[in-house]
């Protein structure tokens, strides 16, 4: 073979990889449509910036879970083929960033950081809801402790207000300002593992640790993650680095790299039956493990003209572990699906 066709075979090759990411015949479908066009004949006003944002998944059953802007949050069943209006006026606004929507990863229970409307979280599927106190405009993500039988401590970051970090420990009815520093808003990341044991990064400091609360901080790794919340399933917390997953086993003390890098910055997202089985998204789409992150397979790009302007913001993407399913939001953008072995 010549110098030439070699090339070309090469690029054929590239171009295969890319257009065959999503899988043979796979193809992102618009879900929330019929939403939206029941909320027009109905003469219901949608938010700025228009169409959905924002898109969750219980983990235990596959619920979906969508945002409307100023028009609540919707359930789904049935894998997005029908939504109902769930949160009972409890839920406004829109989702900032890919870590608005706060799923417990044992299933049940989920935690609304909303921006530019009212703040909630459900125990029960969404049946019930109980309001967070709000904070001007109010978050953009936050971390939930969910060891407890109910939900007390939480740690998030407020929206446009030059890095401001604060902390709830009663279920979000009073708040605690811990810190602001304007890097933190480009660069940082949080996590929560108790009332008093707290994690955050960002640019120049990496991984600083405190076990008051908040009070004092110590700087235990020069690690920067570039997920914006650690995700702790089962009692290990897993946090997105550039490296791969950061692993910590001991509430954040010390961290540990496990399995290959992946260019993701949005998940890790867990299948409760299998703590093996991960899957995270980015730039470059989503990715899927079944060993723990020793390898990654890519399983789609994202949505068309959807966008990641720094890790974590505007888009949302959400993971069916128990029907195989991926779901995608970002702010003025419909929701889509994706059934990447149909």
């Amino acid at each position: 073979m010549n110098r030439a066709s070699c090339c070309l075979s090469v690029a054929l090759l590239a171009a295969a990889l890319v257009a065959g990411v999503q899988g043979p015949g796979a193809k992102w479908a618009d879900v929330s449509a019929p939403v939206l066009g029941k909320l027009k004949e109905e003469n219901r006003k949608i938010d700025w910036p228009g169409e959905t944002a924002g898109v969750a998944v219980d983990p235990a059953g596959g619920d979906v879970f969508m945002v409307v802007p100023g028009q609540g949050i919707w359930k789904s069943g049935d894998q997005g083929k029908t939504f109902a209006r769930a949160d009972n006026g409890a839920i406004g606004g829109r989702c900032e960033t890919s870590y608005s929507l706060q799923f417990d990863p044992a299933g049940g229970r989920l935690a609304c950081f909303m921006l530019d409307g009212k703040c909630a979280m459900t125990a029960d599927g969404g049946t019930t809801w109980t309001a967070f106190t709000g904070l001007g405009r109010n978050w953009d993500y936050a971390a939930v402790d969910w060891s407890g039988d109910a939900v007390k401590n939480i740690l998030g970051a407020r929206h446009e207000t030059g890095g401001e970090v604060f902390l709830s420990n009663d279920a979000g009815k009073t708040w605690n300002k811990l810190f602001a520093d304007p890097e933190f808003e480009k660069s940082g990341g949080l996590g929560i593992f108790d009332e008093k044991t707290l994690v955050y990064t960002m640019k120049g400091k990496g991984i600083q640790r405190s076990t008051d609360a908040g009070k004092t901080w110590t700087q235990i790794s020069e690690t920067q993650p570039w997920g914006r919340v650690v995700r702790i399933s089962k009692a290990v917390a897993y946090w997105l680095g550039k490296e791969g997953l950061l692993v910590s086993k001991d509430k954040g003390a010390t961290w540990t790299r496990q399995g290959a890098a992946v260019e993701a910055s949005i998940g890790p997202y867990f299948d409760p039956k299998d703590e093996k089985r991960l899957a995270a998204a980015g730039v470059k789409g989503i990715f899927e493990t079944t060993d723990g992150g020793e390898t990654w397979k890519p399983v789609s790009a994202l949505p068309e003209k959807f966008t990641l302007p720094k890790a974590g913001w505007f888009a949302n993407v959400a993971w069916d572990p128990v029907h195989g399913v991926y779901y995608a939001s970002q702010m003025g953008k419909a929701t889509y699906k994706l059934e990447p072995g149909k």
